[in-house]
């Protein structure tokens, strides 16, 4: 019991150093994409943030993210791990209003408040186990062409909306790409073992990058439109559903032994949901307009 609860708090610590990466580079990247001249909707500002040193920085810090990830995934849960990476939505708020000059109001700060109580009932009640180690290729498969089906959808709703709306969709785009590409993360790490030859002739290496890819070309494209409250909680909240349902439905992992801590389990994430949609429905004025619009540091925009 002592050493699966010592298990259990080197995963948590992992995950809650990876989510933290992950926001900081989340709002690195969006000062450099607000950078760039291209207008919204552009894709020609995808070459431009190339130029941009502290996307890069940005770039730097989701890598690290990634790497302390996989760590936690190699030890815990799909649906642990992903529970606690929500928590970025946390950090991201506070490093916004430091870092790109978000403007973060009451509503924001319940909705994050919401999230945390929300993750906190579903790690601490809903004890998230694993399942299996090696899930068939069959079921790879029909989520793999899931994923890539809900993803096409709601690029098409998007490309024809603006603002925090867009931001919102294409983010929960990039969430559902993360979301499948951290269950291939956790069969790829189990694979480790038999060398790296192993690795880079087996599919899961292929099938993350092209996952990750497309995640992250959605998530620079909602970043673009400014909108970082909308942006992060819409990518935290797809990523978090989605990832509980991979691990459900792939790795065949169980929330809370018995039907009452399965009941609350499910209550954490929907509150966790609840608080993210909050955080999404927040008015934010996008950061680099601020300043066109007369905002001082002195106010604050709902």
């Amino acid at each position: 019991m002592g050493d699966f609860l010592g298990s259990q708090a080197v995963v948590c610590l992992l995950g809650l150093l990876s989510a933290f990466m992950f926001a900081l580079g989340l709002v690195l990247q969006q000062r450099g994409t607000l950078d760039t001249t291209a207008a919204e909707g552009d894709l020609r500002f995808l070459r431009q943030i190339l130029r941009k040193r502290v996307w890069f920085f940005g770039v730097l810090a989701l890598v690290c993210g990634f790497l302390l990830q996989a760590a936690a995934l190699d030890h815990g849960t799909l649906a642990l791990v992903q529970s606690l990476q929500a928590l970025s939505v946390v950090f991201a708020l506070p490093l916004g209003a430091r870092l790109s000059r978000q403007r973060i109001g009451r509503r924001a700060i319940v909705g994050a408040s919401v999230t945390v109580a929300g993750i906190v009932l579903l790690v601490a009640v809903g004890q998230p186990r694993g399942g299996i180690s090696h899930p068939g290729a069959r079921t790879w498969s029909v989520w793999a062409a899931v994923i890539a089906t809900l993803m096409a959808a709601v690029v098409l709703v998007a490309w024809r909306r603006r603002g925090g709306v867009a931001a919102a969709l294409f983010a929960a785009g990039a969430g559902l790409g993360f979301a499948f590409e951290a269950a291939v993360t956790k069969l790829l790490v189990t694979s480790l073992g038999n060398g790296l030859a192993a690795v880079f002739l087996s599919w899961p290496l292929y099938v993350l990058i092209v996952a990750s890819l497309a995640g992250f070309a959605l998530q620079q494209v909602a970043l673009k439109t400014g909108c970082l409250a909308p942006a992060t909680a819409a990518l935290n909240s797809a990523t978090l559903a989605m990832s509980v349902a991979l691990g459900v439905a792939i790795y065949q992992e169980s929330l809370g032994p018995g039907p009452g801590r399965l009941v609350a389990a499910l209550l954490g994430l929907a509150v966790a949901v609840a608080g993210v949609v909050t955080l999404a429905s927040c008015r934010s004025t996008p950061a680099g307009s601020a300043a066109r619009q007369g905002v001082g540091p002195g106010r604050k925009v709902r």
